[in-house]
This record gives C-alpha cells, sequence and structure tokens, in this order.
C-alpha cells in the first residue's frame, strides 16, 4: 500500500483506540499533532471518503444528539494495517536520520567544529 500523507495517518490513528464523529476527529487530530494540523470540515470529510474508498475505514454508527446527527467511523484491520506499516515505514526513518546525525557529529568532534 503507498504511503499515507500526514492527514491521513493522524485520522487512522485517532481511529485506533475507538469510533470517533466528524468534529471528535478534527479535536483529536488537532491533539495529537500538537495543534500543528487543523482539520476543516471539507478536508476531513474528503479524506473520511477516500479512506472508505480503499477500505481503511468503515462508517461505524450514527447518533442524534441535540438534533443533529453525528455519523461515527472506526478503523477496520486494514486501516489498523497501514498504520503499523507507516508506523513502522516513520520509525525507519527516524533511525536512519539518527545514525546520519551521529556520524556527523562524529566528524565535527573530529575535526573539531561545533556549531
Amino acid at each position: 500500500m503507498d504511503g499515507l500523507s500526514e492527514q491521513s495517518f493522524l485520522i487512522l490513528a485517532a481511529l485506533a483506540d475507538q469510533p470517533r464523529h466528524g468534529y471528535g476527529l478534527v479535536t483529536e487530530v488537532e491533539t495529537m499533532s500538537g495543534g500543528r494540523v487543523k482539520l476543516r470540515a471539507s478536508t476531513l470529510y474528503a479524506a473520511l471518503e477516500r479512506l472508505t474508498g480503499r477500505g481503511l475505514v468503515a462508517p461505524d454508527r450514527d447518533e442524534v444528539e441535540s438534533g443533529r446527527l453525528r455519523r461515527y467511523y472506526r478503523l477496520t484491520d486494514a486501516g489498523a494495517a497501514a498504520v503499523t506499516a507507516e508506523t513502522e515505514r516513520m520509525a525507519a526513518q527516524a533511525r536512519a536520520a539518527r545514525k546520519r546525525l551521529a556520524r556527523r557529529d562524529q566528524q565535527a568532534r573530529r575535526l573539531g567544529v561545533t556549531g
């Protein structure tokens, strides 16, 4: 499966522990990203449509709260596998970057270079 965009990854990760409705996803993604990623409703629902089409997310249930319909979405097994694969891919990239930075630091120390 192709890599996920950051927004898609965060949406899937936000669904990993429980089904959520749209506003719940928006707030969870913002929290998970430290406020860096703020999804608009149109962006969220377009992403949910794509993720549903790929079989990574599925509607869970509909509830009416204060007269408004809320559709909850859940992570599918394929979605959990995609989050796992993307997490492992990102971890491998982070390990590679740390190794390169460590080599850079070693070279700088050998040369007496700082900063």
